[in-house]
């Protein structure tokens, strides 16, 4: 586009000098021509390409630049071949009619020129010219039509192309922002894993060593107010060492996730029957145990939530309660499974703080133990209790068949 108008213009001149000059021809008014054409050119479109974005001024150089090639072509036919660079030029013209007559102007141009000039006013040269300038326009506006159609897709194709690498750089951004919710999700999920096995710990930290010490604390004591009875001073050393051996055992397995081994090899209502028995035995508190509804087997964590809560109910008996009496319910209904721990001892006034802080503290702790444990099988706990008056706690969860569960 740049460059072809110009070299199609010098051959021309070219051709016009070797042929004129061998024939004697003048000469002047074709090389001012031919200077006014690349002028024309050099001026409207190399030197300003800006102006080709104007369709008005465009349309004033087309009109130009045709008519340099119309005079052209009289003066000798062979300026066809710069003529023919006036189809390329008709881009410079808004598409539509607009173009299409830019288009008849070259072909009337290229006819003439095809046709050795104007024809004579006779038919047949007539005719023969008509047909020159038709082929032209068909041939130029099927080459030209093309041309458009070939633009529109290369246009389209680049708009699909920029569209895509947008979406391509939305995409490379919502994977990075994704990658960083993720990275920071996981960071969570640990940071949420790490306090969820912190509290299960202290759970069971509470549950078997806190509450093996107080026991082992408590036999030792009673061993040293036995004097001089030996036997009875055995005993308790005995249970102090038997607590040992249990609380160890079950410290090993709560660092493993096991099951509490009461509950290895036996049902639930056995296995609280069995704590509830050596608990009695170790803090010569009567304690009862009853069953109702059909005993069936739940789901292993459920069964260790409601023993969990069975060893802590009778460990703040043993701690806070000075009670005489204890009484646990296990009562298997349809849709939940019930267990209710009743002692006889001072109770408290539920939300009121102790005067004694750190025993308050830790019946807090127990408390606050066995409601997550429920809450993490969907149970739940509720308190009753008075100053004076014992204290009952109840303790529900679904009662979901072990075989559904797995």
């Amino acid at each position: 586009m740049a460059a072809l108008p110009y070299i199609m213009l010098a051959v021309s001149v070219v051709v016009t000098v070797i042929i004129k000059s061998g024939a004697g021809k003048p000469l002047l008014i074709d090389l001012a021509l031919s200077g006014a054409a690349a002028g024309w050119m050099l001026w409207m479109v190399t030197l300003h390409p800006a102006w080709t974005k104007r369709p008005p001024l465009m349309a004033i150089y087309f009109a130009g630049v045709v008519a340099l090639m119309a005079a052209l072509v009289l003066r000798a036919p062979w300026f066809g071949f710069f003529a023919w660079t006036g189809y390329l030029q008709t881009v410079y013209l808004p598409s539509g009619r607009w173009r299409l007559a830019g288009i008849a102007a070259v072909a009337v141009v290229m006819g003439t020129s095809q046709n050795g000039g104007l024809p004579s006013p006779d038919p047949a040269s007539v005719s023969a010219y008509l047909i020159f300038v038709l082929i032209n326009v068909l041939v130029a506006g099927a080459l030209v039509w093309f041309g458009v159609i070939s633009g529109e897709q290369n246009v389209k194709r680049k708009r699909l192309v920029e569209e895509l690498a947008e979406a391509n750089r939305r995409l490379e951004t919502m994977l990075e922002e994704n990658a960083g919710l993720h990275a920071q999700l996981l960071a969570q999920a640990r940071e949420a894993g790490v306090f969820d096995e912190r509290q299960r710990m202290a759970r069971e930290i509470h549950d078997t060593l806190a509450q093996g010490f107080t026991g082992i604390i408590a036999q030792l004591e009673a061993a040293k107010q036995a004097g001089e009875d030996r036997g009875l001073w055995r005993w308790h050393v005995d249970r102090a060492q038997a607590l040992a051996k249990e609380s160890l055992t079950e410290a090993r397995r709560s660092v493993q996730a096991l099951k509490p081994e009461p509950l290895e090899d036996s049902r639930l209502p056995e296995a609280i029957a069995d704590v509830t028995g050596r608990w009695s035995e170790v803090s010569g508190v009567t304690a009862s145990f009853e069953v109702t509804g059909e005993p069936r087997q739940m789901p292993a964590q459920v069964e260790v939530t409601l023993f969990r809560v069975a060893q802590e109910a009778l460990a703040n008996v043993a701690k806070h309660a000075r009670a005489s009496r204890v009484g646990l319910t296990l009562s298997y209904m349809e849709d939940v499974v019930l267990l209710d721990v009743r002692d006889d001892g001072v109770g408290f006034a539920l939300g009121s703080p102790s005067s004694n802080g750190q025993s308050r503290a830790g019946h807090r702790f127990g408390l606050c133990a066995m409601r997550q444990r429920l809450q993490q099988v969907g149970g739940n706990l509720e308190i009753e209790s008075a100053p004076g008056e014992g204290t009952t706690i109840n303790a529900s969860v679904p009662a979901i068949p072990a075989e559904i569960a797995t």
